[in-house]
């Protein structure tokens, strides 16, 4: 995984490799994709430290992006192509994708008789402080 590509032998799994067999390295990256953990945790999950966790997740990820189109399981990005894939009338496939409802704010009604600032009521009378006075020491000539 590091250093040069590879022209003079093919990939071989060692005893120790963490993710030995492709269902392995498969459900590595699946879980990745699905849950979006942090890397430690995921190679945690995996037995393998952070940075091993991040170079196969940089290695598989490719590798898992580009076969899924050509198995045709890529996800479809618009309604066409849902509905092409589908083999059905863009109708019918929108009926299949529910649009998410925004819901209105809800109206919350303002009294007339309520004044501009909340803080208003709170605030004391202008004028002197009831707080005692601090005495300044001073000096006297």
């Amino acid at each position: 995984m590091d250093g040069k590509p590879r022209t003079a032998r093919r990939f071989s799994v060692y005893k120790n490799c963490p993710l030995l067999t492709p269902k392995d390295r498969l459900l590595f990256i699946l879980v990745y994709i699905k849950t979006y953990t942090l890397q430690v945790v995921h190679g945690r999950f995996f037995g393998m430290v952070q940075g091993k966790a991040n170079q196969w997740i940089h290695v598989l990820l490719p590798v898992l992006l580009a076969a899924l189109p050509t198995l045709g399981d890529a996800p479809a990005r618009s309604l066409a192509a849902l509905a092409q894939r589908r083999g059905v009338s863009k109708a019918a496939a929108a009926t299949v994708v529910t649009p998410l409802a925004e819901e209105p704010a809800p109206v919350v009604p303002i009294p007339a008789a309520a004044s501009a600032s909340p803080l208003v009521p709170m605030t004391g009378p202008n004028g002197a402080s009831s707080a005692p006075k601090t005495l300044v020491h001073s000096k006297q000539l």
